[in-house]
């Protein structure tokens, strides 16, 4: 369960009578004067350590009241523990990489990717990122948070950007790192792929279609001599209509009866517990019964694909369900995961015929050029006039957006770099220590994070942007193969612990390789610079390696991480995954979630809404403790 934070202030035109919008900016100037962040931990020096780590906000626009409710919580257990007698540090930090900031400054400067070079846009990201944390630093101690605020940790110091490379390096070391295609949550407005904790699920309106299958007429089942499935068809259910396109096989359970039936659209095979639901939703009031099929006698029947692209075959697969559909599901290893599975086990092609910016190409026949979201009223067209469209309607469900352009994002199957969550028994591991090491405040965290981790899969480190952490892979001139070379990561990681990582893009390319490399596939010697760089969330994710292990004052693991329950999907996991594959235990011993703060009639804020609350209009006409008193009451 999410626990949410209402914010519903009193609203009147006479001031506060302790006027603190005015007294407050008199004692943060005081203290500051003092310098009472230092004195405070001169006092506890050498007294047992209570370090709550700070999970790094993203550096891209003003704070808004949920960094107040973080903040001021983090604050007060810090003060707290503080007066308890513990040395209780706290390190301020800032995400500076990623879409993200990105994908802000993109907008602010009215461009897109192809309208500017990566090195010049790399060196206004830097400025910009930079220009919020100053911003936001001044926000957060306007809410009388203590904290080593000239000495903050950002993802983009050089510093932080080696301990970055060097961690990723101990995992290519490991074995945890591969290269593989496979599909991703792909953004074609970012152009981008998505990790898991990337996406968000929004309403959105499908179409949601029945189609037949041709099945060849010359094809016999195995055990039905007597069956012919001349004029037969496979019925399949659907709410991605453009994938049909890459469709290979169709999938149905070996341990399902199916019905071979005769109706008045043709001889339709579907399976037996789902065939009153599907004939109503097609419209079939009469049928016949022609035989009762066992599902694993159908594997290899083979079928001409709907729009003619291919001949495609029947496989089996534990996953299809009895609770929706047809009992015969659509397969196209390129679009999905458990299909891309059955794509390796039956050796199946993997077609894409979807390019980077969601637009079919030339493998795609008629369709070339079309966005996959406008094809669906193509594609159903065609299969209406080819009679296979058994029946369409409209359906609205959850659907994965883009967490930045907040635009449905597709399943594609790229060449990807990946950290393998089985890859020495990793998952178990993560789950062992979720288990037993943590303490997970609420208590009903441990099982919400257990059932995330125990269902992802492996980790999508690689991103088709211009603003982060390179990944410095090579591709082989001569047989574009793209690897990475121990040697490389490491004198990677030199140069940026001194220039940052735009080195990568700045300098010759013989600056990092080793004399003697040659391609491991080809054995030539004539490479280009990979161009992907590493998911925003390893940054944040490795902050244990790049904050807690190498500050004195601090230390591994943390006490505490404290913050909103959709870390869960995000910071505690990307952390925990490459904890446990580099250190063999989790870097913080605690973790304590708050929800999210509505308005008055519990309605989620958003600028469409118009319900948002600017933490700086509050303490603009209430002062800062009221911000913080309200955080403090609330459950």
């Amino acid at each position: 369960m999410d626990y949410k934070t209402t914010l519903n202030l009193p609203h009147t035109d006479f001031p506060m009578k302790a006027d603190l919008p005015k007294k407050e900016p008199l004692f943060l100037k005081k203290w500051q004067e003092m310098d009472i962040y230092r004195l405070i931990q001169e006092k506890q020096k050498g007294k047992t350590k209570y370090i709550l780590h700070d999970g790094p906000p993203y550096a891209n626009g003003d704070i808004h009241i949920g960094h107040a409710l973080n903040k001021t919580l983090k604050d007060i257990i810090v003060k707290y523990k503080t007066m308890q007698g513990y040395n209780s540090n706290y390190l301020p930090g800032w995400d500076c990489h990623g879409l993200p900031v990105e994908h802000q400054l993109f907008k602010e400067l009215g461009l897109n990717k192809d309208q500017i070079s990566q090195l010049d846009f790399r060196k206004k990201a830097h400025a910009y990122a930079l220009k919020y944390v100053s911003i936001q630093r001044e926000q957060f101690k306007r809410l009388g948070v203590f904290g080593d605020w000239d000495n903050p940790y950002l993802t983009l110091a050089p510093d932080y950007e080696e301990a970055i490379i060097n961690s990723f390096n101990v995992l290519v070391k490991k074995g945890y790192i591969y290269r593989g295609l496979k599909p991703v949550n792909w953004c074609f407005k970012c152009e981008t792929a998505l990790a898991e904790a990337e996406v968000e699920y929004e309403e959105h309106t499908s179409p949601s279609i029945y189609v037949k299958f041709k099945i060849d007429d010359a094809f016999r089942i195995p055990g039905y001599p007597d069956t012919r499935l001349s004029g037969a068809y496979l019925v399949i259910w659907t709410t991605t209509p453009w994938t049909l396109i890459a469709n290979v096989a169709v999938a149905v359970h070996p341990d399902f009866i199916y019905a071979y039936i005769k109706t008045e659209k043709g001889n339709l095979i579907l399976a037996k517990d789902l065939l009153t639901t599907v004939l109503a939703q097609i419209g079939i009031d009469k049928y016949e019964l022609l035989k009762e099929l066992n599902g694993k006698d159908l594997e290899g029947l083979v079928y001409t694909h709907p729009l003619g692209l291919r001949k495609g075959k029947v496989v089996l697969a534990d996953y299809v369900s009895r609770q929706e559909g047809t009992g015969l599901v659509h397969t196209a290893p390129g679009h999905g995961n458990e299909d891309y599975f059955t794509g390796l086990k039956y050796k199946l092609e993997i077609v894409m015929p979807v390019d980077k910016k969601g637009n079919f190409d030339t493998t795609a026949g008629e369709f070339k050029g079309l966005n996959v979201l406008v094809a669906n009223k193509v594609i159903l067209e065609k299969l209406q006039g080819l009679g296979l469209l058994l029946s369409q309607a409209d359906i609205t469900h959850a659907y994965p957006h883009c967490w930045r352009c907040k635009h449905p994002v597709i399943f594609r199957a790229t060449k990807q770099w990946f950290l393998e969550i089985d890859h020495k028994d990793l998952r178990k591991d993560v789950l062992q220590a979720i288990q037993k090491d943590i303490q997970w405040i609420p208590a009903s965290g441990r099982e919400r994070i257990s059932a995330m981790v125990g269902l992802r899969p492996d980790w999508c480190l690689s991103r088709q942007r211009y603003w982060g952490v390179p990944i410095p892979a090579l591709i082989c001139n001569e047989c574009a193969e793209e690897f990475l070379a121990q040697k490389v990561i490491e004198n990677f990681a030199k140069l940026v612990k001194g220039e940052g990582s735009d080195c990568w893009f700045s300098r010759d390319l013989k600056d990092f390789l080793p004399s003697t490399l040659k391609c491991p596939s080809c054995k030539k010697s004539s490479f280009s610079k990979g161009v992907d760089i590493l998911d925003v969330w390893f940054d944040s994710g490795v902050s244990h390696q790049a904050v807690l292990k190498k500050r004195k004052d601090l230390g591994l693991p943390c006490a505490l991480y404290l913050e909103g329950s959709d870390q869960h999907r995000g910071w505690f996991q990307s952390s925990l995954i490459p904890a446990m594959a580099i250190d063999g235990r989790p870097a913080f011993a605690r973790v304590l979630t708050h929800g999210f703060v509505v308005d008055g009639e519990g309605r989620k804020m958003s600028k469409s809404l118009g319900n948002v609350i600017s933490p700086q209009d509050t303490i603009k006409d209430y002062g800062a403790d009221i911000l913080r008193l309200w955080v403090a009451s609330s459950d």
